[in-house]
């Protein structure tokens, strides 16, 4: 029977299984990474946005697709995590507001795809400069397509189409985008948008899917918090364990449910526990509540991630990784560290928590990672009642370079401006390995290669970590440097580090050199030269 509408119901399966189908598969989307580094997150970034909208519409009762998308949208807007996540919540928001301006609590195909349209319109509002060959393409492309259409038969044949115009322009996006074709991958925004659309469709088909066991089993969870909850349940001969499942897929994961009798057994990892109390109370009563913040520091190392209680000008956010790159940036003055950063991007929610803790008349994001500012500056644009602007740092040693200027006394905007000054004037080295064979821009990478980033590009990749570690301080130190800092990480001894620490001496006897016990994974060394 060919579908022709679309009502609340269906477009709640409909969004729910491009969720799952997402999730299902996104270690391939993350597979999808440029730099052969192991930290790909694209496609942990797009299931985990999805999932904050899933989360949003499974506790909602509505009636008109006006209402389920406005829900549906605010949850991904406060769960966007990374550039794709970003740029999927703001498809969805036009889709929303082309919804809203219809006005129909069901749409016909003619309106399902003006809101495809509106999607890609907004999404590419959203995003300052739009680059060609990434999602972005892949969501105009199909929309352009869809809308010249003069007939379309069905809701089934509308998506197939409209997918089959995504994969072209997913395939081709090597073709606009160089580094991708270079690399020998498709852009991963797009493929992880692309599961989803196909997720869609097979929910109009009538097949609906559950989040793998493979998935659950394999994942190591990124969630702070292990949960553990006993429910007396309120009507224990109509409860379903399928019932409630899918909401807290969409909170978390390791998810284990156990009901006997009258009670009801949930052990957990999340977010945001709040989320998952508030959903098991609607079905019964708490007999015992234990949450766990897996990341908290012991004790005899306090790291100050909470606002501090008196009232301040000037407020600074941070989102770093590594507990000593943690500690450093809390000593420079940061009022609020996000941990993340690398595998790991903070939500829109949690750029917005941490806005609201930060007691001052202004504040100042330092995000640290090209992945996170999209996130950060959406935040901003919900912050009604404070003064916020974000920093364009986009490693570690930016940011750390930019706190070394910054001014209490001075005016919001010349510190700001005297900040992204230093960001652009500090040069960024990283030292990590390669998982997988590739080519860049003539380096020749081999899988378990050692490689020298420096201002994000690979300059070097060879089999021996401080040989790799040496050029990289070659191409990043000169005669006009005065100041480089190193973090190293918990692959590296002390006597390594002095090893290349005297290195960089040598370089320049007037240098001043600093070494930091960064603790942080994947980067064996983050430099930063001034």
């Amino acid at each position: 029977m060919s579908v022709c509408a679309i009502n609340s119901d269906l477009l709640k399966k409909m969004v729910i299984n491009g969720a799952i189908n997402l999730k299902n598969q996104h270690k391939e989307v993350d597979a999808l990474n440029v730099f052969p580094v192991p930290d790909g997150d694209t496609g942990t970034n797009m299931q985990m946005t999805m999932m904050s909208g899933v989360t949003e519409i499974s506790k909602a009762e509505v009636t008109s697709v006006v209402d389920l998308s406005k829900i549906f949208s605010r949850g991904l807007l406060m769960g966007a995590r990374g550039n794709s996540g970003v740029i999927l919540s703001q498809f969805f928001r036009g889709m929303y507001l082309k919804l809203k301006e219809i006005g129909k609590p069901e749409i016909d195909l003619n309106d399902f795809v003006q809101t495809l349209v509106s999607g890609y319109e907004v999404a590419y509002k959203a995003v300052m400069e739009p680059v060609e060959g990434t999602i972005l393409t892949v969501v105009r492309e199909s929309a352009e397509m869809i809308e010249k259409q003069e007939t379309l038969e069905s809701l089934e044949d509308l998506l197939e189409k409209y997918i089959g115009q995504a994969k072209k322009s997913l395939a081709n996006t090597p073709n606009l985008l160089p580094v991708l074709k270079e690399a020998g991958v498709v852009d991963s925004g797009g493929a992880g948008f692309v599961k989803v659309i196909e997720g869609m469709l097979m929910a109009v088909k009538g097949e609906m899917l559950e989040v793998s066991t493979e998935t659950k089993s394999k994942d190591d969870s990124k969630f702070a918090y292990a949960i553990d909850v006993k429910l007396e349940l309120k009507y224990p001969n109509r409860f379903k364990l399928d019932s409630i499942k899918p909401s807290l897929e969409a909170l978390g994961d390791k998810i284990e449910l156990n009901q006997n009798d009258k009670y009801l057994d949930t052990k957990m990892n999340a977010e945001f526990p709040g989320k998952v109390l508030e959903l098991l109370q609607k079905n019964g009563e708490f007999i015992t509540i234990s949450i766990v913040n897996k990341n908290a520091p012991v004790v005899e190392e306090p790291q100050k991630t909470e606002a501090k209680q008196e009232h301040k000008t000037y407020g600074l956010i941070s989102v770093c990784f590594g507990e000593g790159i943690k500690n450093t940036f809390t000593e420079l003055g940061c009022d609020y560290i996000i941990d993340g950063g690398q595998t790991m991007n903070p939500s829109t929610e949690a750029f917005l928590k941490a806005v609201d803790a930060v007691n001052a008349d202004n504040i100042i994001i330092i995000p640290n990672n090209s992945n996170v500012i999209l996130a950060a500056e959406q935040a901003v644009k919900l912050c009604k009642n404070k003064h916020v602007a974000v920093l364009k740092a986009k490693t570690i040693a930016q940011g750390y370079a930019s706190l070394m200027v910054f001014d209490t006394t001075a005016k919001f905007e010349d510190n700001v401006e005297a900040m992204q000054e230093a960001i652009s004037n500090a040069t960024s080295g990283e030292i990590t390995y390669a998982v997988r064979d590739t080519e860049i821009k003539g380096v020749k990478i081999s899988n378990g290669d050692y490689m020298g980033i420096a201002n994000g590009n690979i300059i070097v990749s060879v089999k021996e970590k401080m040989e790799a570690a040496k050029k990289l301080v070659d191409n990043t130190v000169n005669e006009d440097s005065s100041v480089v800092t190193i973090f190293y990480g918990k692959d590296i001894t002390e006597d390594e580090v002095s090893e290349l620490a005297d290195y960089v001496q040598s370089k320049n006897e007037d240098l001043e050199v600093e070494v930091i016990n960064g603790g942080q994974d994947i980067y064996s060394y983050i430099i930063s030269v001034e």
